[in-house]
């Protein structure tokens, strides 16, 4: 089977995570549907000790086939697509030989390449996308399809040396979740790379710190014809806390190694009202600012109101990697060295938000991120170039090539 049919194979298979049942591991119970049938594909291509366990983590190993001490190498992808948008029922289209114009999905919408001038360069390249009702599930889908196209390779090539592999398929990353059960006893590896990014030559050994912030809003209500110096609407409240956070520090203002606070939740009325917001930083500094800034609105809401009617709590997400991947520069050496192996310049950007490898590295894991070709995540618009998810797939190759040597 080849790579591309892999991954069409995984894409139709309805794996999204439920961001309301996020105390339960899994949090859909139809992440088991991919995860029984990659066991199953895993054992066919001779990983013996494939298994899923009670919480939907997908665990394998193939034993080194050569003498030597090699270190064993670990690549994961998560099989979770993100609730932002429906995965359901997802089909997916090959574009042959794109010609670099606007991809009409359906008959209400258009991929517009003037939204997305950088997809211009895959003129000529095919690409994979869905119907425009779904998003594709490329993330990570591809990189599932990635791991198992490499591991099925070793197992048609017999006579190619390599060392222990480990891998591993996560549930729920897309709630933040893809590492709350994960064994590093069962898995058993040196170092890893989550296949989660978007083009083949990145090699990202940065995220963001991050965090969520949850503010509650109490107000008092009474008939507004007598409410003159006795209601508080917390509505209101609301409005005029957010309207009191810098316009400059939000998603759409900022770029690069500038961090942000981000509102992805409002709800309220008179009595009661809450904001959902979630926080981000490369600097874990600049990250505790945000923190403090957020604090001083509550603080000088309450003053003004006269009465605690502003509550706020935080609640850590990850942290950046970058500070574990300096102690054990091996991991990402090697990603690079088999980049450029290949012909291809790797090219290493922050990443503006995170991976199951961030935790996994401070669990004890080193574990850079790779990508697979995909773009346009969590949304209609999403597409894999399949020129470079092929590709990416000899970049694991070479990694074990280029472990077994170390």
């Amino acid at each position: 089977m080849s790579v591309t049919e892999r991954l069409i194979r995984y894409c139709k298979i309805h794996t999204q995570s439920d961001p309301n049942q996020e105390e339960q591991t899994p949090s859909s119970a139809r992440q088991f549907d991919l995860a029984n049938l990659l066991v199953q594909e895993l054992k066919q291509i001779g990983i013996d000790d494939a298994a899923v366990d009670e919480h939907c983590y997908v665990y394998g190993h193939l034993a080194a086939n050569t003498d030597g001490n090699a270190k064993t190498v670990g690549f994961i992808a998560h099989m979770d697509t993100a609730p932002d948008f429906s995965g359901e029922n997802v089909q997916p289209r090959i574009i042959e030989n794109f010609d670099g114009n606007d991809i009409v999905l359906n008959s209400t919408r258009t991929m517009k390449m003037d939204d997305f001038p950088w997809m211009r360069e895959f003129k000529g390249k095919r690409l994979l996308v869905a119907g425009g009702d779904t998003l594709l599930g490329a993330d990570d889908k591809a990189g599932i399809a990635a791991i198992m196209a490499a591991l099925e390779y070793l197992y048609e090539h017999p006579e190619v040396p390599h060392g222990p592999i480990a891998v591993a398929f996560t549930p729920d990353e897309e709630i933040g979740n893809g590492t709350k059960c994960f064994s590093l006893e069962k898995f058993r590896a040196d170092f890893a790379y989550t296949m989660d990014g978007d083009a083949v030559s990145g090699i990202a050994d940065e995220t963001f710190n991050a965090a969520s912030a949850r503010v509650a809003f109490t107000g008092f209500s009474i008939h507004p014809g007598e409410a003159k110096d006795k209601m508080i609407n917390a509505g209101s409240l609301a409005c005029r806390f957010h309207a009191a956070l810098p316009a400059y520090m939000t998603p759409e203002h900022t770029a690069g190694r500038e961090g942000f606070i981000h509102l992805t939740h409002m709800s309220g009325a008179t009595e009661k009202a809450e904001l959902e917001y979630i926080l981000r930083d490369h600097d874990s500094r600049k990250l505790e600012e945000k923190k403090q800034l957020m604090i001083k609105v509550v603080d000088y809401m309450n003053n003004l109101i006269g009465r605690n009617c502003v509550e706020i709590s935080f609640r850590n997400s990850y942290r950046n990697m970058k500070s574990v991947l300096e102690e054990h520069p091996e991991a990402v050496s090697i990603a690079d060295q088999a980049l450029k192996n290949l012909g291809i310049t790797p090219v290493n950007v922050p990443i503006r938000g995170g991976t199951d490898g961030a935790n996994l590295s401070f669990m004890g894991l080193p574990c850079p991120n790779l990508g697979c070709g995909g773009g346009n995540f969590h949304g209609p618009y999403e597409y894999c170039v399949l020129d470079e998810l092929e590709q990416s797939v000899q970049v694991i190759l070479e990694i074990i090539r280029l472990t077994k040597e170390a």
